[in-house]
């Protein structure tokens, strides 16, 4: 009998680990264990997704014929560790053999790899087929290139997989049209609502342990309307092609206050977890195109995210880890604000962000990126918390897609491991894309004094500050050259102002 591992995120039925499997012998092991719940405090909604997810799956398994064996967070035996639980099924069940596919996070991989030497079982790690580019793949892609740029790597995974090609060139003429993808937000937009599922008995039971075993975790737990199995994630990325994909390219940058999905397809949760395969991701949404149901910009920009930017910082995680955790290249070193968790800020770009991640464990890209994230690397805080935070509020969070999308895109940790440039911008940057100026206690025409936007004279001030590390960055000429032409009294205004307004955040004050 060979004892077959499932972790939390490899709720797929065609995982390696259960490649050759015999339904009649083999035992299949998932568990709830509080390790992995509580490595940081994540999102109610997240535990209880993955829960319900897990449930769903092994209900899934036992219905096609195989035996699985099944540890619930609250059963009265429950070791609290996978380590622990392999133990209980292993004096249980004298597998002859362990089989586990390679967990995505370095941790979890290090706490497997120990069972080689913990159990007197032979155990294999299979790789995760759930990927389009193995480790060793991109390892040898990066070998030896001082720039380790996705949009190259991009491209030869569209070779690759023949995917928008027309013999050895792209569709259209071109690789990338994410200059056709900024347009503004306006009102007035048909927005579509996202994929709702009602809960059924099993996520109702995960709901109610939830609230009763993570009351003190951050997030709304209610409403609850997310997939938690294949069939229904199917669903949701049918309708997804179907209402949202036409206009998803136009608006992906796009924010307005009070529509939190936007044209955004949501697919990140199934797809992270195993519910949705990538390939199939993209091989519909190319179909979508072949039929004429969607403009090439809007199905370039969706096969982009999956084909070349989760692969790609997939690939980053581990090649640079352990050590990328521990990056801090601009010496960051400002404590997370309260209203990070509270919302609890004069800032409504900042307020409808977090209220939104609060209430959905989700927010889109530009949100993550150039409101929540922008404000982290202008205020200089702390990598370690920012990753931290990002890890525990997001339902499609996992360290390998959170931290070099944190570390390298948001904060620059990595000193350009990731990302050419700092993403850093000033408050006319979300006045562009958003209606979040209209409805702020900040001007965002003002840049100086204490009712001006904090955006405005934040961006100064960092690169100002970081003017040592970022000068002769090429892709940095233009703003330190408009800084260079600044006189004595403009500095010295960006400076006094983003000290104030710096010192009030250090003090708690609601800015």
């Amino acid at each position: 009998m060979i004892l077959r591992v499932i972790l939390g995120d490899q709720l797929s039925h065609h995982i390696s680990s259960l490649s050759e499997i015999d339904a009649a012998r083999d035992v299949v092991l998932l568990c709830e264990v509080r390790n992995e719940a509580t490595r940081v405090p994540h999102h109610k909604k997240k535990i209880a997704f993955i829960f319900s997810a897990m449930r769903h799956f092994a209900a899934e398994l036992e219905a096609a014929g195989y035996r699985t064996r099944y540890i619930k967070y609250n059963a009265p035996d429950n070791a609290g560790s996978l380590t622990g639980e392999l133990e209980r099924a292993i004096e249980a069940l004298s597998p002859e053999q362990i089989i586990v596919t390679e967990p995505s996070e370095y941790a979890v991989l290090k706490e497997v790899e120990s069972w080689k030497t913990h159990f007197p079982i032979p155990l294999e790690i299979r790789d995760d087929n759930r990927f389009l580019c193995t480790k060793d793949t991109f390892a040898t892609w990066a070998e030896g290139r001082k720039q380790l740029r996705m949009e190259f790597f991009y491209r030869e995974m569209r070779r690759t997989y023949g995917i928008l090609m027309e013999g050895d060139q792209p569709v259209g003429g071109q690789w990338n049209y994410d200059a056709e993808n900024r347009k503004p937000a306006k009102s007035g937009l048909d927005i579509p609502a996202t994929y709702l599922s009602e809960p059924d008995s099993i996520t109702q039971e995960v709901l109610e342990l939830v609230d009763r075993e993570f009351s003190e975790h951050f997030g709304d737990l209610e409403p609850f309307h997310f997939a938690v199995t294949a069939a229904q994630a199917q669903q949701a990325l049918e309708q997804f092609i179907r209402e949202r994909l036409c206009h998803f390219g136009d608006y992906q940058d796009a924010m307005l206050q009070g529509e939190p999905w936007m044209y955004h397809s949501h697919l990140s949760f199934y797809i992270n977890c195993g519910l949705l395969s990538p390939l199939e991701c993209i091989q519909k949404v190319e179909q979508a195109y072949r039929d004429g149901l969607a403009p090439l910009n809007a199905v370039e920009g969706f096969i982009r995210q999956i084909l070349g930017w989760r692969e790609y910082v997939r690939g980053i995680y581990w090649l640079k880890m352990p050590g990328y955790v521990s990056e801090n290249f601009l010496e960051a070193e400002r404590p997370l604000p309260e209203f990070y968790w509270s919302a609890a800020t004069k800032m409504n770009c900042l307020r409808q962000c977090v209220v939104e991640t609060k209430a959905n464990a989700h927010a889109h890209h530009i949100q993550r990126l150039m409101v929540l994230g922008n404000f982290a690397l202008l205020a200089g805080l702390k990598p370690k918390e920012v990753n931290q935070w990002f890890w525990i509020v997001y339902a499609d969070a996992y360290e390998w897609v959170e931290l070099p999308n944190v570390s390298g895109m948001v904060l620059f940790a990595d000193g350009g491991v990731l990302a050419s440039k700092p993403y850093a911008a000033s408050g006319a940057y979300i006045n562009r894309m958003s209606d979040y100026c209209k409805g702020c206690s900040y001007k965002v025409s003002k840049k100086n004094g204490p009712d001006a936007c904090p955006f405005n004279y934040l961006y100064w001030d960092f690169l100002i500050r970081q003017q040592d590390k970022l000068g002769a960055n090429p892709r940095m000429g233009m703003p330190y050259r408009t800084l260079s032409k600044m006189d004595a009294a403009k500095v010295d205004l960006i400076r006094a102002d983003s000290t104030r307004f710096l010192q009030a955040v250090d003090a708690g004050e609601i800015v």
